[in-house]
């Protein structure tokens, strides 16, 4: 799926494809939610998720790298290295 197709779903159906589709990759916390990486074909999605009812509540679509920045501590390397 192209990233304008996935931007252009309902928000049931993106959640779906990021569940079925998607590799998660990592995640990060902020004050009141939590922040899941997916990959999907040639970009990302974050899914933001609240606290309290674990909820999806804003999905971010990108292809720039640069914006893993976030993440790339979490992402662990070590066994890639040996």
């Amino acid at each position: 799926m192209k990233l304008s197709e996935f931007i252009a779903l309902p928000e049931d159906h993106k959640r779906s494809t990021v569940l079925t589709q998607g590799v998660a990759i990592a995640k990060r916390e902020l004050s009141n939610q939590l922040v899941f990486l997916f990959q999907l074909n040639e970009y990302y999605v974050e899914t933001f998720c609240c606290y309290k009812s674990k909820e999806i509540i804003e999905y971010r679509v990108f292809q720039n790298t640069k914006q893993l920045e976030p993440y790339l501590d979490a992402i662990r390397i070590d066994d890639l290295l040996n």
